[in-house]
């Protein structure tokens, strides 16, 4: 493995810091973090690993790794393995050689792979740990106080790219609901006036119009008020 110079660190910092700055969907910069990562710690398999809100285990979300058995292995549970236990403390664990570590979980697929030493360092937005990134060299490797710092830095800048993007789509949702709401509120309003309707009748009628016709009720309500523009211009 090839000790990391200060012109690599900032060259790959920046590259990464320039991906996230820019408008590349998220699974592009995650696939350009873990290629970056493992061309400047000299791995031969670099991961990202997120945390399934629902399930809460760490699955695979990128990789540059060509080997079919290691894109597909499990995911794995809080605490469990050496990604888990990372997520658990909330601290980078270095392993000298994978195949002596009972705590690692995927002992066949790193022989077959020739993966010998792991650097496992958690993504984290303050003390909320979303995810991890695992580097693995095809030789014993001490890892340097200075590797462990630039992994920790590009798993910092990796997990703002990553929160920064949720928040938008979350944004994004919010702001649709939102519009949503308002909509289904002007064609209750439409019906009420037109039909002498109760509110909660004219919402009943709007339910049963978009259950009957697999329509979202936006979409019914967008129908209620075209029909109602349209019959205001004649």
């Amino acid at each position: 493995m090839k000790h990391l110079n200060y012109e690599q660190q900032i060259k790959a910092l920046s590259k990464i810091s320039k991906a996230i700055a820019s408008d590349l969907y998220l699974e592009d910069i995650l696939r350009l973090i873990v290629a970056v990562t493992a061309q400047v710690m000299g791995s031969n398999i670099c991961s990202l690993m997120l945390l399934d809100e629902k399930t809460k285990e760490l699955v695979i979300r990128a990789t540059q790794s060509i080997s079919e058995e290691y894109n597909k292995k499990p995911s794995l549970k809080i605490g469990e393995g050496i990604a888990g236990k990372v997520v658990k403390e909330n601290n980078p664990i270095a392993i000298k050689d994978v195949a002596k570590e009972s705590e690692y979980k995927y002992g066949d697929i790193a022989k077959k792979e020739g993966l010998k030493s792991l650097l496992c360092v958690p993504l984290a937005i303050k003390d909320k740990v979303i995810g991890v990134i695992n580097c693995y060299t095809p030789e014993p490797h001490d890892f340097t106080e200075t590797e462990i710092d630039v992994l920790t830095s590009i798993a910092s800048q990796a997990a703002i790219a990553i929160e920064n993007t949720e928040l938008m789509v979350k944004g994004r949702v919010i702001q649709e609901e939102l519009e949503a709401r308002k909509r289904i509120e002007r064609a209750k309003g439409i019906l009420i006036k037109n039909e002498g309707l109760s509110e909660e009748e004219a919402y009943l009628k709007l339910q049963k119009y978009s259950m009957n016709n697999r329509k979202s009720m936006r979409e019914v309500a967008e129908a209620i008020i075209t029909a109602q523009d349209m019959k205001k211009s004649k």
